[in-house]
């Protein structure tokens, strides 16, 4: 279990053996849990990464009522991070993971780089492309005001594109070439505001949560052996 900003995370700790190299958190993508962190504790942990994977808020077995989308993640990453005695610490996220790994290197300077596959730009774009077409603007910006003053966040600080600006770490954006449910240019975007080292992969044939795979993991793997050494 792991401290949360005023909540309890479900999660695992999972140690290679020493030497260490470094720290790797892995987040989840919505309606997802740690159990999708299992490649890449397979992965990592016997090239020397300590490896930690929790259930995000309001998932899993976590505690939480609602996903804020990054608002409230971060913080609680926040706190995960305030345990690890590891250094240096890479996040690796997808989906909203990607978003809320992104949101919180533009912060905290504990963390030394950044994998994100499948990151959405924003949380209006993400929430206007996945809308019904018979929704007007007005409607889903209403929608979103709503859905922000019951879980109590901000939506429009919800933004990896405005954190991606602020970064200086290095960063390695993969994204299925045919995602549908998030469309390649909102990495494309982010990718345009990054200010630091960085690099994206458009995956050929793949489609959400599919960046990660069999074929790129070695490309995530050789990327962290250069971005932590």
């Amino acid at each position: 279990m792991f401290d949360g900003a005023g909540i309890r995370l479900k999660g695992w700790r999972c140690a290679p053996p020493a030497p260490t190299r470094g720290a790797v958190v892995y987040l989840q993508g919505i309606a997802d849990n740690r159990a999708s962190a299992f490649a890449a504790i397979q992965r990592l942990v016997p090239r020397g990464f300590e490896v930690i994977a929790y259930d995000g808020r309001a998932q899993g077995e976590s505690e939480g009522r609602y996903c804020t989308y990054g608002f409230y993640e971060k913080r609680d990453l926040a706190k995960v991070l305030d345990t690890l005695q590891t250094r240096p610490v890479a996040l690796i996220g997808t989906s909203l993971g990607a978003a809320i790994a992104l949101q919180t290197a533009a912060e905290d300077q504990r963390v030394a780089a950044v994998a994100a596959a499948e990151a959405f730009s924003d949380l209006w774009s993400i929430a206007r492309h996945r809308a019904p077409r018979l929704l007007s603007d007005s409607m889903i910006r209403r929608t979103l005001q709503l859905a922000g003053q019951k879980a109590r966040f901000n939506v429009d600080e919800v933004s990896p594109l405005a954190a991606a600006s602020r970064i200086r770490i290095p960063v390695l954006l993969l994204h299925g070439e045919l995602d549908r449910d998030t469309p390649p240019e909102h990495s494309r975007q982010v990718f345009a505001a990054l200010g630091g080292a960085k690099k994206l992969i458009i995956v050929p044939g793949a489609k959400h949560d599919g960046a990660l795979n069999a074929q790129t993991w070695p490309l995530v793997e050789k990327w962290l052996d250069e971005a932590l050494k």
